[in-house]
């Protein structure tokens, strides 16, 4: 079951130890779910936050 993220700091914090980065868009909202070795994580947000978030990350992204 994937923990839901609150906060736009604790999604960076944990966008670092991420394996695996995927974005699935709905018109302007976004949620992104990273997949660590504790879970699967998921962030609500609108699509272009989620671009800002997600850009320069090292981790393979996924658009869904």
């Amino acid at each position: 079951m994937p923990h839901e993220l609150k906060s736009k700091e604790d999604f960076e914090k944990l966008l670092e130890s991420a394996l695996e980065v995927r974005v699935s868009r709905q018109g302007e909202n976004a949620k992104v779910k990273l997949k660590t070795d504790k879970g699967l994580f998921t962030f609500k947000t609108t699509s272009d936050e989620a671009d800002l978030l997600i850009k320069g990350t090292k981790v393979p992204v996924t658009e869904f």
